[in-house]
């Protein structure tokens, strides 16, 4: 018998029933070192990259250690997103189909009434950190009886600011539990965690954030600014993709370039937190399904994608966080499958962030090239010069007319795209229908302006929001003065 073999463990015939039933013959690097502490009780830091089996992990033993004779969840896993606590609990389920065990994902955009009914009788809750609080708020969730509590994805829970979410969710938790926590990354606020919460955790490294990327070519695209959507698509097709997954760092930017990658004829959609659960779940049935050959995410609302074979990952923004990097192109190359991922890059400013996502994961990316790219059109839409980056925001003084009450509104757009004070003006005259008195302080950063009217800032934010993609092509393509 193989070491590596799930036969070597202490772990019930309907457990081994439903891992054999799944195809897996023998233990990840990660599974390997982590189910023996866990299924002993013990606090665990995972660290491994996306795709090596960390699910199993945690879900092996932790299923294993359920009594099927209580009521009360006895296990919680807290994920950043939806889509990964729907994927998570999918899997969970699958481990336990022998046992009695009840696994439920509970998430925010679910009828609360048709979850609570769910809910009874759970034995393991899977949820995001916000949905979980409100049911804590509403005394409709018992953490009493819980005595593991997994925190998955831990790094992206803390880029999503719920550090203090976990915090008032492990003070509900009892004593003496168990903590696991895993991550592709190990930030320092994670190692606060741990110390905070965990009781001389096993350190455990199923690879070094590397080792998965054996099976992923690395390359990078420089292009024409100008023809980036028209470079994107070609790249789709040169390399012969069936199904390929597109980073873009705003919500904005996803919608714009999936409208400009339909309309040049590829069978494009997008999927971000903006979006109504129903139409991301359609999404991802497509996507899986093969209906839908471009995926166009954000980094946040690609947690939880768990399409098999996806060819390749583009990433047409590079990731304001180097981190985020790895998060992505972990998303091909999973189970022994070969992948490729491609990052386009526009301009200088682009090529120092690329140094930095290379100094900082240790990577090194081979130049590709984008077969005629000179005779690609331009965007349709035509795309701001670069900018190099300002150290800190460009800020415009003006006074508002009158007296009375003043807000904030933000815009996610800023300097990379040229934007300046009198166009942010003019789009909140436009679109936000406030008065050119009205607008006071413009603080113009890279990603982000932030603007001080007077008047109901929330109502003319949302109506900023309800036209955030005509607002973005304003700002981006209006005449530059």
């Amino acid at each position: 018998m193989s070491e590596k073999a799930f036969e070597s463990l202490n772990l019930s015939e309907e457990v081994l029933r439903a891992v054999k039933d799944e195809g897996w013959t023998e233990m990840t690097d990660i599974q390997e070192s982590a189910i023996p502490h866990v299924l002993a009780g013990e606090d665990v830091i995972g660290q491994s990259s996306t795709g090596t089996g960390k699910t199993g992990a945690f879900g092996i033993p932790m299923i294993e250690r359920i009594n099927e004779k209580k009521k009360d969840p006895q296990a919680l896993v807290l994920c950043p997103t939806r889509e990964l606590a729907m994927q998570v609990c999918g899997e969970l389920c699958k481990i336990a189909k022998y046992k009695d065990v009840k696994t439920v994902a509970v998430y925010g955009g679910q009828n609360m009434d048709t979850q609570l009914k769910g809910m009874e009788g759970a034995d393991v809750i899977v949820g995001t950190p916000g949905r979980i609080i409100d049911h804590l708020k509403r005394h409709t969730l018992s953490l009493n009886e819980v005595k593991t509590v997994v925190l998955d994805e831990a790094d992206e829970m803390l880029n999503m600011g719920f550090l203090d979410d976990i915090r008032m969710i492990l003070g509900n938790a009892p004593d003496e539990r168990q903590t696991l926590l895993f991550s592709a990354t190990m930030p320092t606020p994670i190692l606060r965690i741990s110390q905070r919460f965990q009781k001389s955790p096993h350190l455990i490294k199923g690879d070094d954030g590397q080792t998965a990327f054996d099976l992923i070519e690395q390359y990078y695209c420089e292009v024409p600014r100008n023809k980036k959507t028209a470079c994107a698509a070609q790249l789709f097709k040169q390399t012969g993709a069936k199904r390929a997954l597109i980073f873009c760092n705003t919500k904005i930017m996803v919608d714009i370039l999936t409208k400009r990658l339909c309309e040049a004829g590829l069978s494009a959609r997008s999927i971000h937190g903006d979006m109504a659960q129903g139409a991301r779940t359609r999404v991802m049935s497509g996507f899986k399904d093969g209906s839908i050959n471009l995926l166009v995410a954000t980094d946040v609302a690609a947690r939880g994608i768990d399409a098999s074979d996806i060819d390749i990952i583009i990433n047409y923004d590079i990731p304001e966080d180097p981190d985020f990097y790895v998060h992505r192109i972990g998303r091909t190359g999973r189970a022994g499958k070969n992948g490729a991922s491609f990052t386009l890059v526009a301009g200088s400013g682009e090529f120092f962030d690329m140094a930095t996502v290379q100094e900082r994961t240790g990577i090194q990316m081979k130049e590709y090239e984008i077969e005629g790219v000179d005779a690609l059109p331009e965007d349709k839409k035509r795309v701001a010069p670069e900018r190099k980056k300002e150290d800190r925001p460009r800020r415009e003084k003006r006074r508002t007319s009158g007296s009375g009450k003043t807000g904030r509104v933000k815009i996610d757009v800023g300097s990379k795209c040229d934007v300046r004070a009198v166009h942010v003006i003019d789009a909140l005259i436009r679109f936000g229908k406030v008065s050119r008195g009205d607008i006071g302080d413009i603080e113009i950063g890279e990603d982000e302006t932030t603007a001080t009217v007077r008047g109901d800032a929330e109502l003319i934010a949302k109506a900023m929001n309800d036209n955030a993609a005509t607002v973005f092509d304003f700002l981006v393509n209006c005449e530059k003065i």
